[in-house]
């Protein structure tokens, strides 16, 4: 997927995963993102960001709603983790 080497690049490290994102069997098709809120903490170099994606596999659709928290290093951001809040 043409996504996965900019979202590995942007991930922080010492959170990065060793597997592949996305499996090569079930095509992904992104439909939307909505960022729903950001905010960067009075730090400066932390942040979240709120979102909501649909995307679809295999024709179904699909959504994550996700906050996700942030790091700055050496001018750039790092996706650190997330939490979901649809997921009780």
């Amino acid at each position: 997927m043409e996504l996965e080497p900019y979202l590995l690049s942007t991930w922080h490290p010492d959170t990065k995963p060793d597997e592949p994102l996305f499996l090569e069997e079930a095509p992904t098709k992104w439909v939307e993102l909505k960022i729903k809120q950001s905010q960067i903490n009075d730090d400066q170099i932390s942040g979240i960001v709120e979102f909501l994606a649909i995307f679809k596999v295999n024709g179904k659709a699909h959504r994550i709603h996700e906050i996700s928290e942030f790091v700055k290093e050496n001018g750039q951001w790092f996706y650190v983790d997330g939490q979901f809040p649809d997921i009780k």
